[in-house]
């Protein structure tokens, strides 16, 4: 699964994105990606930048996922709850009853 270099945010995370984060310091105020290259550069390896397989990318919406794909993408899954059983009130007065009742208890 390949990426592809894009400004804007992409499916799967790339290192020209403008989330994207290296956090290889090389010196004080200094990292290790040189986005200005093509492709972009890890001075750290001397190799080309590998994008999100790389143990110091990040994403400053916080949204990678493990897998590399970007989470601005994916949509959420909800599963439906069957309703809770309502277990009769036991050792309540008729005055708390009312109460739990008023409530929606």
């Amino acid at each position: 699964m390949g990426w592809v270099l894009s400004r804007e945010p992409t499916p799967v995370c790339n290192p020209l994105c403008r989330f994207f984060r290296c956090r290889k310091m090389l010196a004080p105020g200094r990292f290790a990606l040189d986005i200005h290259r093509d492709p972009p550069w890890c001075n750290w390896v001397n190799s080309a930048c590998i994008g999100y397989r790389c143990p110091f990318a990040s994403c400053a919406q916080v949204k990678l996922l493990p897998d590399g794909k970007c989470g601005v993408f994916v949509k959420r899954r909800t599963i439906d709850k069957e309703p809770e059983e309502v277990l009769p009130r036991v050792g309540l007065t008729e005055r708390s009853k009312k109460r739990l009742e008023d409530l929606g208890l």
